[in-house]
């Protein structure tokens, strides 16, 4: 798999991405800082997504329903075989995280940072 086309496909996942939101906070995971990193691998010509993601808490009541639309997310893509979900703690979450986008958004429906 070349760059470009690696390149491509982590685009695509980012953009489907950006359609999976946090229920209290009215940003997508992608721009609220939720994803930490997206990983491309080949196996058997086919190709595998690896993300690693937190939650805004520890505790968040809707942390199974993010992973599973997270992994929809990458796996809606028709060339992405599968995708796997680590959920981690390290870092954890803070709203320096949050994209300049994301900010833009929360300070629209009213949420300060």
């Amino acid at each position: 798999m070349n760059n470009d086309f690696k390149d491509k496909l982590k685009e695509k996942i980012i953009s489907n991405l950006k359609h999976v939101f946090d229920p209290e906070i009215p940003v997508n995971i992608y721009d609220l800082g939720l994803i930490y990193n997206i990983e491309l691998e080949e196996n058997s010509s086919k190709i595998y997504a690896n993300i690693d993601m937190t939650l805004t808490s520890p505790g968040c009541p809707v942390a199974e329903n993010l992973v599973n639309e997270t992994q929809l997310a990458a796996t809606n893509i028709e060339d992405i075989e599968d995708a796997y979900v680590k959920l981690t703690f390290d870092p954890p979450w803070d709203k320096e995280k949050v994209s300049e986008d994301g900010r833009d958004m929360m300070l629209a429906n009213g949420f300060l940072l």
